[in-house]
């Protein structure tokens, strides 16, 4: 198993050859909760001098959009199109991206956010290689931890519902993990 460190430096590394090669680039970082996505997103961002992060938790369902028959699509939850529109489909373009976060306390989204262009886009969290978004990245990462590992983390996070970890969000990620096999597709895979 890799250092945080190490998997950033290796991270890194495909960023300096891919970056020899296109002005701008996007990746995403996939993977189980508590694996370490977001750690390692603002690890690559403080590394990088031209980097932004969005995180998929932004861009969960409104409460109007989660049907029955959403929530039980593989990886259904997340509003894929939103974060397509707002997000995907225009960071090519290099420039500022205005988006809206979801709240989840609030179950609403948020006043807009103004991401400032960057040579490096990250977007991170689970349900970001779903097929539907696969095409937009340049480069992808799966992060996995064992089920043990996970929950001690998920125990030791400030204000987790760990009960509603185990009994909703977990069931709803493995079904996304075994259905659309994003670790299948995905560039790197880390062990953390």
């Amino acid at each position: 198993m890799m250092t945080s460190d190490e998997i950033a430096k290796r991270i890194i590394a495909d960023i300096t050859r891919l970056l020899r090669d296109k002005e701008r680039i996007t990746l995403a970082i996939d993977g189980r909760c508590a694996s370490g996505k977001t750690t390692l997103a603002r690890k690559l961002q403080a590394l990088l001098p031209d980097c932004r992060v969005f995180h998929t938790d932004d861009f969960f369902l409104r409460p109007e959009q989660r049907t029955p028959q959403r929530l039980s699509e593989a990886g259904g939850n997340m509003d894929r199109e939103r974060l397509r529109d707002e997000i995907l489909q225009r960071l090519p373009g290099g420039g500022e991206i205005i988006y809206h976060p979801f709240d989840c306390m609030a179950a609403s989204l948020l006043k807009p956010v103004k991401a400032p262009g960057a040579r490096v886009s990250i977007v991170e969290g689970t349900y970001s290689c779903h097929a539907e978004l696969r095409a937009f990245y340049d480069l992808t990462i799966f992060l996995s931890t064992s089920p043990s590992r996970q929950l001690r983390r998920l125990s030791q996070r400030e204000g987790a519902d760990l009960e509603a970890f185990k009994s909703r969000w977990i069931p709803m990620e493995e079904k996304y993990f075994r259905e659309c096999a994003p670790a299948d597709f995905c560039d790197l895979f880390f062990e953390t």
